[in-house]
């Protein structure tokens, strides 16, 4: 336990059009420094997430973090990048300079700007988390690498529509209670199952209600180390942070297994002294809904192939035994690339001081983060408490 989450803030998620990756940027960061009592003065480093791949022609980003005071003047800051988990690179990296004793207190905010760019550009900025020199072609973009994985596990452990259907209407539903997400409706498991003119197929067996958002946003976090964020008005501890990256191509891996994501739990799990039961709720990545069902049983929730229980029989719902993505996730709340790992910790910590307001989960005490680049390539899991 080297370091403390002691403030944080979020932005909505959406189309933006009023904001800049800047504005942005420096909105979070004010916001997160009052809302921890922290002066800018006093913040030793910056860290950015910030992915980018062609989103935003202002591509060196790191010093627009300052534009929120002039008292950051000089402070290091540095632009991170890890793909879709860019955000918990950033998240991590402060806690590294802290682990280090190089920081006592570190400022990490993570952005991106997304519907200012055509569609066809999007697809071909996300295709660059892929291993492009054998991935690249795939039709349909991300969509299309996750239907095709989609596709395999259907082959390999049978039809599983009715347990994507239930991811995403569950992810839906949460969705409604949480006031930064880009889409706040309850579609219902019908509306999620059927094919139809607002819910088509996009790649493989996946429809629009089984992928994620383009979205703008941002979202910032304090750390500071624990003997001064226990002189601090809150403090959320991290007791586990592991990051474990595989292989680049999928043609070097069982792309249904996720193993990455299998061993950055476990080594989270084991650092933190506890078993995958005791966590109250966990913030998975569901970039894609195949996504979040393959994240049940790589974390130990089911065996392999058996995701769809957990489905099925409500353990992952708001009251079930491990609630799973109470915001919303990715599905509802969007996914502004850099900014979602930091969001994911931004909203964890709410829970954990009972300030989730129609997102909470009741007597939350240990939540859980899976952050993933890629398909399942950079795998970040965060394990957090409570402490004041």
């Amino acid at each position: 336990m080297t370091a403390c989450m002691v403030g944080w803030a979020h932005t909505p998620f959406g189309r933006l059009d009023t904001e800049s990756v800047e504005s942005l940027i420096v909105r979070v960061a004010n916001d997160a420094l009052a809302d921890a009592g922290v002066a800018a003065a006093d913040v030793d480093e910056i860290v950015l997430g910030h992915f980018n791949a062609g989103f935003s022609p202002q591509d060196f980003t790191a010093s627009l973090v300052l534009q929120a005071s002039p008292d950051l003047r000089f402070r290091r800051a540095t632009r991170v990048e890890n793909a879709c988990a860019t955000g918990s690179a950033a998240v991590h990296q402060g806690l590294r300079a802290i682990e280090a004793k190089a920081a006592r207190i570190v400022l990490v905010v993570g952005v991106e700007q997304m519907t200012t760019t055509a569609g066809p550009e999007i697809g071909k900025n996300l295709l660059k988390a892929s291993y492009v020199r054998e991935e690249a072609d795939i039709a349909g973009g991300f969509a299309g690498i996750f239907g095709k994985i989609a596709g395999l596990y259907f082959q390999r452990y049978g039809d599983q529509s009715d347990a994507l259907a239930g991811i995403a209407a569950k992810n839906h539903k949460n969705g409604v209670g949480n006031p930064y997400a880009q889409l706040r409706k309850d579609l219902g498991f019908d509306f999620c199952r059927t094919e139809s003119d607002k819910n088509p197929f996009v790649a493989g067996p996946l429809k629009r209600t089984d992928c994620s958002l383009v979205s703008d946003g941002a979202a910032a976090l304090v750390l500071a180390d624990v003997q001064t964020a226990l002189g601090m008005r809150k403090a959320v501890v991290f007791r586990a942070a592991e990051h474990v990256q595989d292989f680049l191509p999928m043609s070097r891996r069982d792309v249904l297994k996720f193993d990455g994501c299998a061993e950055a739990w476990k080594r989270a799990l084991a650092s933190a002294g506890i078993a995958l039961g005791d966590l109250s709720f966990a913030e998975t990545h569901d970039c894609f809904t195949i996504a979040e069902l393959i994240e049940y049983e790589a974390m130990g929730l089911t065996r392999e192939g058996e995701g769809a229980r957990a489905v099925a029989e409500g353990w992952t719902q708001k009251d079930g035994r491990l609630p799973i993505n109470p915001s919303g996730g990715l599905k509802s709340k969007g996914h502004p690339i850099g900014a979602t790992g930091v969001s994911m910790h931004a909203l964890t910590a709410m829970q954990l001081c009972g300030a989730a307001g129609d997102m909470q989960v009741k007597d939350a005490r240990l939540g859980g983060i899976f952050n993933m680049g890629g398909t399942a390539v950079a795998n970040y899991v965060s394990i957090l408490e409570r402490i004041k």
